[in-house]
């Protein structure tokens, strides 16, 4: 194995890009994660609902690749509002851990114009480490 696409089940197929690459030495590249469901519909139309979805987008990528929360070793996150951002960091915390717990790896946060999809907020993309041979 050289390298295999990683899709979660019951997803609509990514169309030019793949959810997930998983190397042969274990190493997981999630694509950047929006803040829609895996039929590609928004359901939350607000920033913490949307990184919400994102970061379970994540987290279902990773396990689908027979990893954890805690394999991940590296977020980065995109913004288009650095203020609601910053407005919000009770909000974020608390989301997060409720997603991925009390494991932070690296993080970078870049503020960016815009977003390929109109109504996204963010996009998070993730490193893991799944380990070799899975």
């Amino acid at each position: 194995m050289t390298h295999r696409i990683i899709h979660p089940d019951g997803w609509k197929p990514a169309k030019g890009y793949a959810n997930g690459m998983l190397g042969a030495d274990g190493t997981l590249y999630v694509g950047g994660q929006i803040g829609w469901t895996g039929d590609q519909v928004f359901e939350a139309r607000d920033f913490i609902g949307q990184m919400e979805q994102a970061l379970r987008n994540i987290l279902a990528v990773v396990e689908t690749a027979g990893g954890r929360a805690d394999d991940i070793l590296r977020l980065t996150w995109f913004v288009t509002d650095k203020r609601t951002y910053l407005a919000h960091q009770s909000e974020i915390g608390a989301v997060y851990r409720r997603v991925l717990g009390r494991h932070f790896p690296a993080m970078t946060m870049v503020v960016v114009s815009a977003l390929v999809e109109d109504e996204a907020l963010l996009e998070i993309e993730a490193t893991a480490f799944i380990g070799p041979g899975t």
